[in-house]
Parts: structure tokens; C-alpha cells; sequence
């Protein structure tokens, strides 16, 4: 199973560690932050595979984060979670994809749904 360097940005700390362990069951390099400006800041310093991000952060939204991972880093792969907000999650999850995010995941949600959602997000696409 190939191991992949991992980025997470999410507000809400224990989220962040159930994510980061999750996937470093697996092996992979885990890198947590706390808001979209961090995840901006970690993705100019280093290459990452993956990046998981929440919707709704302080400082800069996961939408930002997203419309710039797509333009900057192509071939980073996008895990987009919520819980909703002003509007559904549905309706965010669904800007998200036309963003460019692989995979949408709906808060809240298992381990399992974290691994899941990571090996979808990397499985060659069609």
C-alpha cells in the first residue's frame, strides 16, 4: 500500500488529531493546521500528496483553499469535509467539487469514512 504526505486543515483540534492518526495507521506523513492561511503557508513550504480540509475556518475558508490548491498545486488531491454552516452541507460540498475537491465527506463521520475517503482521493482516475 503506497504511503502518501498528508495535509489537514481543520479548526476543530480533536478532528484534526482523529484525522492525523487515522492516517498514520497507514503510514503516511501527516501535517495538521488550523485555518486555510496555515494550510497556504505548509503548502509553500512543502509537497504534499493529499489535503484534507474543513469548509469553515477562521482566517481563510477551505473554498479559498481549494480554488488555490487547483491553480497552484494540480496535482495535490482535495478531501473536502463539513458540517454545514450558513447553507447545507450539501450545498458547500457541492461548491467544493465544482472547485475541484475529489472526494466530499459530511460531518460527522468514522475513521473508517477518513481511510476511505483518503484512498478514493489517490485512486487513479478514470
Amino acid at each position: 500500500m503506497p504511503t502518501y504526505s498528508i495535509l489537514v486543515a481543520d479548526d476543530e483540534p480533536d478532528l484534526r488529531t482523529l484525522i492525523r492518526l487515522t492516517l498514520e495507521r497507514d503510514g503516511n506523513r501527516v501535517v495538521c493546521v488550523p485555518d486555510g492561511k496555515k494550510a497556504s503557508e505548509a503548502l509553500r513550504r512543502e509537497k504534499f500528496d493529499l489535503l484534507f480540509t474543513d469548509v469553515l475556518m477562521p482566517e481563510r475558508d477551505g473554498l479559498e483553499l481549494i480554488a488555490e490548491v487547483r491553480s497552484k498545486y494540480p496535482a495535490v488531491r482535495i478531501v473536502v469535509m463539513t458540517s454545514g454552516g450558513q447553507v447545507s452541507p450539501e450545498d458547500y460540498l457541492f461548491i467544493a467539487k465544482r472547485l475541484g475537491a475529489h472526494v466530499q465527506l459530511t460531518k460527522p463521520f468514522n475513521t473508517k469514512d477518513i481511510a476511505t475517503a483518503a484512498a478514493a482521493a489517490m485512486a487513479p482516475q478514470a
